[in-house]
């Protein structure tokens, strides 16, 4: 078939709103001639061109719309520094059950252990499994929190962060935070765990000292509490991963609880709930831990 006699459709597949098909269909009509392909095979080709091109569209945006300080996969994660976590031992975190049957993960360790590397890597496989993922940093999320209430807007500024299907709340406790950051995070956790939506949170604090680092240890205990009933514990060691070539770091003292992890437990939290919101939030002197 000649160039002028490829009939032009491209008006329809517009309408059908076929976008990738648009551009490739005259050369994809080409293909098909000169490699003689059936009319089952062209369709087939046509069809799945369009559904890739949809799919990697979505992974765009929604990896856009996810706020990541930037974008790093499990493949560039080098494990040959932690001295217990390997690949195969993520396959329960990394499978698209971690986000359906709404689980959490809280990764611990020293500043540049690759804590939030692994947190933006897990999030970009699940927006590869086709959910919205959300990073935020814990100050940033409880300051806009804080602000909205104070505005008398918290409702209205909490479903940014309890909407998407996943959420990576980084570096908890690695600045300080307002009198009602407990309150705050409590809203975020608590909402996500009545809905079993999955979360992610990175810490250089061990979880029995969130209530220092919160100003609240009843509300810290909630919220711990919460996050472990369907959750894992996974601590991060070795050597830093932005100086290692400089050999400045000591063997890293476990910064996990004694207790084992508790992964799904089902006994009802015994922690006072909060009653009220403060309006007022005290504004935190960003003095790193």
């Amino acid at each position: 078939m000649s160039e002028h006699t490829i009939p032009d459709i491209e008006p329809l597949l517009k309408r059908l709103s076929l976008a990738n098909t648009r551009r490739t269909y005259r050369e994809l009509i080409r293909r098909a001639e000169r490699e003689s392909w059936t009319y089952g095979q062209f369709l087939q080709i046509v069809v799945s061109e369009e559904i890739t091109h949809r799919r990697q569209t979505r992974i765009n945006r929604l990896t856009h719309r996810a706020g990541f300080p930037f974008l790093k996969t499990i493949e560039e994660f080098d494990f040959s520094f932690q001295s217990t976590l390997k690949l195969n031992l993520l396959g329960s975190v990394l499978s698209p059950d971690f986000i359906t049957d709404g689980r959490t993960l809280v990764l611990i360790g020293k500043p540049g252990r690759g804590k939030t590397h692994l947190a933006v890597a897990t999030a970009y496989r699940h927006i590869q499994n086709g959910f919205e993922a959300l990073f935020v940093t814990a100050a940033k999320m409880i300051d806009d929190l804080s602000g909205a209430a104070a505005q008398g807007r918290l409702t209205e500024v909490l479903s940014r962060y309890t909407h998407p299907a996943l959420l990576v709340v980084d570096e908890l406790g690695y600045l300080s935070y307002g009198n009602d950051a407990a309150n705050m995070l409590f809203h975020v956790v608590n909402d996500r765990y009545l809905s079993s939506r999955s979360m992610i949170f990175t810490t250089n604090k061990k979880l029995t000292d969130w209530g220092s680092v919160l100003h609240d240890h009843d509300l810290a205990a909630a919220i711990v509490d919460r996050l472990l009933e369907r959750g894992r514990i996974i601590a991060l060691d070795g050597p830093s991963m932005r100086s290692r070539h400089l050999a400045l770091d000591d063997q890293i003292n476990s910064m996990v609880p004694h207790q084992p992890d508790r992964i799904s437990g089902k006994h009802r939290t015994d922690f006072p709930e909060p009653t009220t919101i403060r309006s007022t939030a005290s504004s935190g002197s960003a003095t790193t831990s």
